[in-house]
């Protein structure tokens, strides 16, 4: 190991002290120029608007897990699997650690960056070359070792570094905000889907058992035809109402294999993975309507789109800081300490020593006008990013008045639509007999099936969207998450703690 003469070298090592000392004053004293950031107070109503939206108002509602009220174990088990195995929530944790990376980056020029060398040269000297006579002054051939540790700091007195690290830190922020935002998306698509592949099912047993009614009818109208009692017609009638119903199925049976695709995929897993699953325990799920909204304002700190636009817009107004703080100038320490010696022993002797401390200052006195025109982009720029937190705040609002009222609206077509299931088949039962009682023609039977069918088909696909809607105004609260929940990162996150001194981040901000 390297012994050094302390003594030797303590008076050029105070100055350096001295120095630094000065240094880390004016540190301390500087000042982080441009705008500091304030949240946006924007105005929201008190109430919901739309008068189907009356009997909503009061708490917010416990939304984290929202499907958990549907009462369906096989959506709890889908939702669970997609968390775990999804492709784009696996790409916005990727994106959560490349923005903590970038955090990192800006925060290292807090600190002096410190490089070391070294390097050993053994040279032979050609005794009847040029510089022969220099061979018979010392050692040919000779070593010659030498070390040395160079270092540069960036003394950030007006803020660039801070400013810098403000819009980082916001921006990882925000990459949490659009994890966030991907699992509400992520879970209401599992949601809809599922429910989905549940309606086509009830859809298909509809269509299966309309089919198989209306060919029982066909069988009886061919054997009445056949002893005379009815027309030729009548079996042509019948034979067309079967195959007009059956023609159905194929379409229904296409739509259910690409929602079933689509489910695995959500999923992360391989087409046709789920089918098996799916084919057990068809029943449409009964939704449970009863939501309550909770004010607009509570929306404001629900939705991850909203608070991502947030902390994209704070990002932009740290940007102006750093743009502004070129105006100033920037102040550096620089410094070199060198070791050299043709023996490696001799290294820790005085007089093989040399340094050099270089305080440094550049300063921009003339760009064309670039610095300002930097300052005006970042500043439009800022200006865009409020723009464009005030739109997503109009339409999250605008998406939840949508959904409560679609909401209501199906809810009260399901209804109707179920009195008219009820209706047609009574109407059905009662056409039915009159026809084989001769009081009746076949058509009015024929066209009570239809009416039937059609009715049960709207039916099912209204108790579907009934479904559909609920997981839509799920979604516009922006239910799915908790605050609670822990970081989806955290080895990138404790990759980040670790990589600033002694395991901590940089004092200005933390982000959590």
């Amino acid at each position: 190991m390297l012994t050094m003469n302390i003594h030797a070298r303590a008076a050029g090592w105070r100055r350096v002290v001295l120095l630094l000392a000065v240094m880390a004053v004016l540190l301390l004293a500087g000042c982080a120029v441009g705008p500091n950031y304030e949240e946006p107070d924007f105005a929201v109503p008190d109430a919901w608007e739309n008068a189907a939206a009356a009997d909503v108002q009061g708490e917010a509602p416990a939304i984290e897990n929202w499907w958990s009220a549907i009462g369906d174990a096989q959506l709890d088990s889908l939702i669970a699997r997609a968390r775990r195995a999804s492709p784009d929530l696996a790409a916005a944790v990727a994106r959560i650690s490349e923005a903590r990376g970038y955090h990192q980056i800006a925060g290292g020029d807090y600190y002096p960056q410190v490089q070391g060398t070294g390097s050993l040269t053994r040279t032979q000297i050609a005794e009847n070359g040029p510089f022969g006579g220099l061979a018979a002054l010392g050692d040919n051939p000779a070593n010659n070792w030498e070390f040395g540790i160079g270092a540069s700091w960036e003394l950030d007195l007006f803020g660039r570094v801070r400013r810098s690290r403000e819009a980082t830190g916001a921006q990882v922020q925000a990459s949490i905000e659009d994890y966030r935002d991907v699992l509400v998306t992520l879970f209401a698509a599992v949601a809809t889907t599922y429910v989905d592949v549940r309606a086509l099912q009830m859809r298909l047993e509809f269509a299966h058992r309309n089919a198989e009614s209306q060919r029982e009818t066909m069988d009886v109208v061919i054997a009445r035809e056949d002893a005379g009692l009815v027309p030729l017609l009548d079996v042509t009638r019948a034979r067309s109402n079967v195959a007009n119903t059956e023609a159905a199925i194929p379409v229904m049976e296409t739509s259910l294999e690409a929602a079933r695709n689509r489910l695995a995929i959500l999923l992360g897993e391989r087409p046709g993975a789920l089918d098996a699953e799916l084919e057990q325990d068809k029943a449409l799920p009964e939704f449970n309507t009863a939501v309550v909204a909770g004010l607009p304002a509570e929306l404001l700190r629900r939705r991850p789109d909203v608070r991502r636009s947030e902390r994209n817009l704070a990002a932009q107004t740290a940007r102006v800081g750093v743009a502004t703080a070129n105006l100033y100038p920037s102040f550096s320490l620089g410094g070199v300490l060198n070791l050299t010696s043709t023996t490696f022993d001799g290294l820790s002797e005085s007089g093989h020593t040399g340094w050099s401390l270089v305080p440094g200052v550049k300063w921009d006195l003339f760009t064309g006008g670039k610095i300002r025109g930097q300052i005006r982009v970042e500043e439009a720029k800022t200006r865009q990013a409020l723009a464009a937190y005030e739109k997503t705040v109009l339409n999250a609002l605008a998406e939840v008045e949508n959904a409560l009222v679609a909401l209501r609206q199906e809810e009260l077509r399901r209804d109707l639509l179920k009195t008219a299931v009820e209706a047609s088949q009574q109407s059905v039962e009662l056409v039915h007999t009159q026809y084989l009682e001769g009081l009746t023609d076949f058509q009015s039977y024929l066209d009570a099936q239809r009416v039937l069918f059609n009715q049960q088909d709207q039916y099912a696909v209204s108790r579907g969207r009934v479904g559909t809607r609920l997981v839509d105004l799920n979604r516009a609260l922006g239910g799915g998450w908790s605050l609670a929940d822990p970081e989806p990162d955290r080895v990138a996150a404790a990759d980040f703690e670790s990589s600033s001194p002694n395991g901590e981040t940089a004092p200005e901000e933390e982000v959590k």
